[in-house]
């Protein structure tokens, strides 16, 4: 046996109960948040409800959806048969980038197999094109942003967490005439808070920085068209890149980015994520084209979609059973102790057929464990009232903390994100 063999076997000995495992779940098309599970090997598969899906709206079982993904995979094929620059660019990937553009109201926009890769993609280039660049980064961005900014090369600070007084003093601190970039998130993915966008951009306009915001969470779900929280607040055009995903409240997969036309091409030129991955399959990319374009114009899924998270968070008010964040769809159950948040989970799914996962680190700092709870458009208002029950039956079964009594773990330590 290798040492690097060796050294793994021992990594993997010593990990013991916090090895991931991973429930087999099948989604029913038609029928979201439905699906069967099977647990342990050799368990019978049973049903249960999903709560912790990103397809927020539904829209990966949407019938616009599988009518255009069907007929494309018929006309096209299943793949796209190489990467955009060699044989891989297909009519629906050219029409699905106009659309977004237009989403956002920006000359230009460039897909990505994966948001993860748009995000290391377009960082790496616009961070690290320009010579002598700083970019100024929110301790809780996703990993992919941190990725993307690591492989810039560029000078970087991290700011605290929606602190504005701190990311303004780092902004002063630096050259006048030197190129800033400030990356940020609308909505956090593990706490649901939203930053502070107006302040953000007016920092960005007095100090003369490029800005980079990650709507990922918001886009389909927020403005009246579905562009995100910027475009909510009225303020889309304050921010220079945005950047969105398909594999969430759009139903199926991928990233993209959209911004000036300038910017757009260096990404497209330099990317290393976007030159050199096999581009979306066209079924996907129409999928997502029909996804888009029906948000644009219907707002019964997010209307639904909000009304059930508000009344989750109002339920969960009730019972006392503290959570991250009320600013936005994501209920992130805040529990601490990542034993404890696992044999929650566990309870759930085994006693009352709910899905839920447990989220510990590297996902959130260890010592934060949440059960990320996410609402979809598709639940019904008993589906809600039935998870709020269910918390609160295991919340006193296990004498776990409520709002009001002694902190939970997670609300007691420091609210740091992940190393950067």
């Amino acid at each position: 046996m290798t040492a690097l063999l060796n050294f793994f076997e021992k990594e993997m000995r010593d990990f013991g109960d916090q090895r991931r495992e991973f429930l087999e779940v099948r989604r029913r098309a038609g029928h979201f948040p439905l699906a069967t599970a099977r647990g342990a090997a050799g368990d019978p598969e049973r049903e249960i409800r999903i709560w912790c899906s990103n397809d927020y709206l539904g829209m990966g079982q949407a019938p616009c959806v599988l009518t255009a993904l069907q007929e494309a995979a018929r006309e096209y094929g299943a793949g796209s048969g190489g990467s955009r620059n060699i044989s891989g660019t297909n009519p629906i990937h050219v029409l699905l980038e106009a659309e977004l553009a237009e989403l956002h109201g920006k000359p230009a926009a460039l897909l990505f197999s994966t948001g993860f890769g748009a995000n290391d993609g377009a960082l790496s280039v616009i961070a690290g094109k320009a010579p002598g660049a700083v970019v100024y980064s929110d301790e809780k961005n996703h990993a992919s942003i941190i990725d993307g900014i690591r492989h810039s090369g560029a000078e970087k600070y991290v700011f605290r967490h929606n602190d504005m007084a701190h990311l303004e003093q780092l902004l002063a601190a630096a050259a006048p005439d030197r190129p800033k970039l400030i990356a940020f998130e609308s909505v956090y993915s593990m706490d649901g808070d939203l930053a502070p966008l107006a302040d953000i951009g007016e920092l960005a306009r007095r100090y003369g920085a490029t800005t980079y915001i990650d709507e990922v969470h918001a886009v389909g779900m927020y403005g009246p068209r579905g562009a995100g929280i910027a475009a909510q607040q009225g303020i889309a055009d304050e921010f220079t890149v945005v950047m969105g995903t398909l594999a969430k409240a759009f139903g199926t997969v991928g990233g993209y980015i959209a911004g000036p036309q300038a910017i757009i091409e260096a990404v497209r030129a330099y990317a290393r994520p976007f030159i050199f991955t096999t581009s979306l399959p066209p079924a996907l990319a129409a999928g997502a084209l029909a996804a888009v374009r029906h948000l644009k114009q219907s707002s019964a899924e997010r209307e639904s979609l909000l009304r059930n998270a508000r009344l989750l968070q109002r339920l969960l008010d009730e019972r006392r059973i503290p959570y991250r964040s009320p600013m936005s769809h994501i209920v992130s159950i805040a529990v601490g102790d990542e034993r404890l948040c696992r044999e929650i989970s566990a309870l759930l799914l085994r006693d009352h057929g709910i899905y839920v996962q447990a989220i510990d680190a590297p996902s959130v700092p260890p010592g934060q464990a949440i059960l990320r709870a996410a609402p979809s458009a598709t639940h019904r208002i008993e589906d809600v009232r039935t998870f709020a029950a269910a918390l609160d039956d295991i919340w006193t079964e296990l004498g776990v903390a409520r709002t009001g009594d002694q902190a939970p773990m997670g609300e007691a330590m420091a609210n740091s994100g992940g190393a950067q």
